[in-house]
């Protein structure tokens, strides 16, 4: 099975097509243009060159969030018009978990991390032997002070992936938990996670409609904190 794979989560834009765990083409951006203008350039380059067409994919997966409300909006967007008119299944791939496969071949506890700003990061913990993922706790937001709570007596040795793995690592060296950063071509989220953690999503029969898929966010947009700060509805009815 051929899965099609998107992420725009965050600053950087990458996509990838992986077929029974292995990559055939993977394409990747990080340059500070919109993905708006990258995304969809990108994936045709990609897959002239690799002399596939969208045609031959059999799932389009994406990361679905946490991550950027515009990005998340952006590569589920495009995920959802290529599925439909493809008429292929989807899948709604956590961001977190798809950057967990960087770290596959440590063994011990991925820490995942993003920056969610506010004093805040998003955050799933892993457990991985022997290329074997296993989750530990559900995607959340929550303030670094609650993950050092959480890891201070974890023996494992640890492992940070993901755009806020540096701020990750500081303050937990700080707070005087072992742990260690991700090689840099191995830290930032990638399409390579998403087709690979979106295979496993197959196999259990965990797909969705192009109509179905849609972006997770974890918490309200800057926009919606403000209204309900004044008192008002999220919404303009």
């Amino acid at each position: 099975m051929k899965i099609l794979s998107l992420e725009t989560s965050a600053k950087a834009v990458s996509a990838a097509v992986a077929e029974d765990g292995r990559v055939l083409a993977y394409a990747y951006q990080n340059v500070g243009l919109t993905h708006s203008v990258t995304l969809m350039p990108m994936v045709d380059a990609m897959l002239q060159n690799a002399g596939m067409t969208p045609a031959d994919m059999d799932c389009v997966a994406v990361a679905c969030g946490p991550g950027s409300f515009t990005g998340l909006r952006i590569g589920v967007s495009a995920a959802k018009g290529l599925a439909w008119a493809l008429e292929k299944p989807c899948c709604a791939v956590s961001t977190l978990e798809a950057m967990a496969y960087n770290a596959a071949l440590h063994t011990g506890t991925v820490v995942c991390a993003m920056d969610a700003r506010r004093s805040q990061i998003y955050n799933a913990v892993f457990h991985c032997r022997d290329g074997v993922l296993t989750r530990c706790t559900p995607d959340r937001a929550i303030a670094l002070s609650e993950l050092a709570e959480a890891l201070k007596n974890d023996e494992n040795s640890k492992i940070i992936v993901g755009d806020g793995a540096t701020l990750c690592y500081n303050y937990l060296s700080e707070q005087g938990i072992a742990c260690r950063l991700a090689p840099p071509d191995r830290i930032m989220q990638s399409a390579t996670g998403v087709a690979l953690a979106a295979e496993e999503m197959v196999r259990q029969g965990r797909t969705v409609s192009a109509q179905e898929l849609a972006p997770v966010y974890l918490r309200l947009s800057q926009a919606e904190r403000e209204r309900l700060a004044k008192g008002l509805p999220i919404t303009v009815e």
